[in-house]
């Protein structure tokens, strides 16, 4: 969606909040960089910001990876996303190819920049010098597609030393298409909302966004208004430069500056949205945003809504896709990517389950684990025992690492319900690797489970997903069919299967078993999660290519010089043993008014 029209809905809907806000974010020059990056985008994502941006690095793999992270904010994080576009230096063919794949990805919003000029001062060899001819260019070639922001400069600009020029260069942005103006940080709050007023006077109507750049340290809250040629207020430096080697003083009292700052912005009157530079970490800007109260406000406002349990994608092929298999709700990357290539999407119903391509993705030629040797080193060690990778599993449930080889991000509090139960199952053998409560009736408005429309009952069949040995496997198979037969009500069904692909199942090969589902006012049932067969067959090959690549980077060179060689050798030994001789399980109790306790009782029943 566009952002001129989210921030309209946005502070027209019931009860809006007093401001809403934006995130900036740069490129990181490593691959392991960009994986931290999405992380944090993906933990800031529940923070609920209007949009992202995305900063421009002309040349080389930094351009490439600006179209790359979009698409990634746009498909798989499902957040808004402004690109931004310089066209300085820039030839005519490189801004249409960053156009074309923005408009593939879904993305809608431009930051129209002309750039830095070039570093010998010589004159741009780029098609277009001016942002206005930019902007000129995307209207033409792509009418109303496209929203398009615009840079602007409260303080002056090097460049010009006329501000009334620089408030002309800005009208005529806007006369040429403009929809937003984002403006550079600032520190002088008058000086700012006296700009304001100028730019309204010349007839500039559209949103002022305001550039928020927290202070984190002092040296850098001084080098960064210096290279911005910015004022910084007397009460700021006084405030500040006797605490200037007390980092934790200065983020303190600097985030209580910048949020009286943004106070003063709200009650102006010109300004209802707040656009943070992130600098790619997310403590300075979350603590400003608690300290202004935001984050609460938009939560509490109706703007959020979350239509589906899982994370919606925003590319337009994926527009009306309403239902996904569970085994990934934990590794929406490698969905998005195993799927991507999809005509259509299931909606409403999964239909025949034979014909999703899963296997389309090339797990041979796929890097699947997300982190680098040294990250994966860093989050799970080097593992000698089987105790010690349930180690591994429980301190994950215990949301001390933030990732498992099979988890992207940190588990969620919908699973708390469980933790205790999946700790023990951990200790006994069961290497969980994915779990759901059974739910009956729950509002959908509510604070963990909630989704959907407003009014609506939520329902949920538990679901226990974990890697376990076959021989333990095989006498629970024996332990679910007692249980079916002695309680005919309570039906669990499940699926078996081993790396080579033995499957035991009681359920047909064409059951589609919705395990999650919604009931609202005036609509069908919604089904947004399910099990079935193929998928889970999918998974499997997925869940073994994990292991053995875990192995893989295991041995670079980078491991190699932090473990000792006889001890990366009884990692591999271990876990080559693992998955040959541990199976994947899936379990559904389909009395969805069962309590949780009935399966974790049925599991430790039979001893691993």
């Amino acid at each position: 969606m566009k952002i001129a029209e989210k921030l309209k809905l946005a502070h027209a809907c019931a009860n809006p909040p007093p401001a809403t806000f934006s995130f900036e974010f740069f490129v990181p020059k490593t691959s392991q960089g960009v994986q931290n990056l999405y992380d944090r985008m993906d933990r800031m994502y529940d923070l609920n910001p209007i949009f992202v941006d995305i900063t421009w690095n002309a040349g080389g793999r930094s351009s490439t990876l600006t179209n790359e992270m979009v698409y990634t904010a746009q498909s798989t994080l499902g957040l808004e996303t402004c690109m931004h576009l310089t066209c300085t230096n820039m030839p005519v063919s490189l801004i249409d190819e960053a156009l074309e794949k923005a408009y593939a990805s879904g993305c809608q919003n431009i930051l129209a920049l002309r750039g830095d000029p070039p570093l010998d001062g010589s004159e741009s060899t780029g098609d277009f010098k001016y942002a206005k001819d930019l902007i000129s260019y995307i209207r033409k070639k792509y009418g109303d597609h496209f929203n398009i922001g615009i840079a602007a400069y409260p303080e002056g600009h090097p460049e010009e030393e006329s501000d009334d020029n620089l408030l002309q260069y800005l009208k005529e942005k806007t006369d040429v298409g403009a929809d937003f103006i984002i403006t550079q940080m600032f520190y002088d709050v008058d000086n700012f909302i006296d700009w304001c007023a100028q730019v309204r006077k010349i007839g500039v109507n559209i949103p002022i966004i305001p550039g928020i750049m927290p202070i984190s340290t002092y040296a850098a809250f001084i080098r960064r208004a210096k290279w911005s040629e910015i004022a910084i207020p007397q009460h700021f430096l006084d405030a500040l430069d006797p605490i200037k080697e007390d980092d934790y003083a200065v983020r303190e009292i600097g985030t209580q500056l910048v949020a009286d700052l943004c106070q003063k912005l709200i009650d102006s009157g010109y300004v209802n949205h707040l656009h943070f530079y992130t600098m790619n970490l997310e403590k300075s800007t979350l603590m400003l945003l608690e300290k202004l109260n935001l984050v609460d406000c938009v939560k509490d406002s109706a703007l959020v809504s979350e239509d589906l349990p899982w994370r919606k994608s925003l590319h337009p092929n994926r527009s009306k896709e309403s239902i996904r298999p569970i085994f990934w709700q934990n590794r929406k990357y490698s969905y998005i990517s195993r799927t991507s290539g999809w005509d259509e999407f299931p909606n409403g119903r999964w239909g025949d389950s034979r014909s999703p391509a899963f296997g389309d993705i090339d797990l041979s030629a796929s890097q699947l684990l997300r982190q680098s040797p040294k990250r994966a080193f860093e989050l799970w060690g080097c593992p000698q025992t089987l105790d010690d990778l349930a180690d591994i599993f429980v301190k994950y449930l215990n949301k001390e690492t933030n990732a498992l080889p099979w988890s992207d991000g940190p588990i969620g509090s919908d699973t708390d319900i469980l933790k205790a139960s999946l700790i023990e199952l951990n200790r006994k053998g069961y290497f969980t690797l994915n779990s759901q409560p059974a739910l009956s009736a729950v509002r959908s408005n509510d604070k963990v489970y909630g989704w959907g429309p407003k009014n609506g009952f939520l329902y949920q069949k538990q679901y226990l997903e974990f890697l376990v040995h076959k021989d333990v496997a095989a006498k629970l198979l024996e332990a679910v069919e007692a249980h079916n037969t002695a309680d005919s009500t309570g039906v669990i069904t499940y699926y078996v299967v081993d790396k080579t692909g033995n499957l035991s199942t009681n359920s047909k090969d064409e059951d589609i078993n919705a395990v999650t589902w919604g009931v609202f006012p005036g609509e069908e049932i919604l089904q947004p999660t399910i099990v079935e067969k193929n998928s889970f067959l999918a998974w499997k090959d997925e869940v073994y290519h994990l292991l053995d690549e875990w192995v893989s980077i295991y041995k670079s060179k980078a491991i190699q010089e932090l473990v000792p060689q006889e001890q990366l050798e009884k990692f591999y030994e271990m876990l080559a043993s693992f998955s040959d001789n541990y199976v994947l399980c899936n379990l559904v109790n389909n009395d969805f008014t069962s309590a949780n306790s009935v399966m974790f009782q049925l599991l430790e029943s039979v001893s691993a």
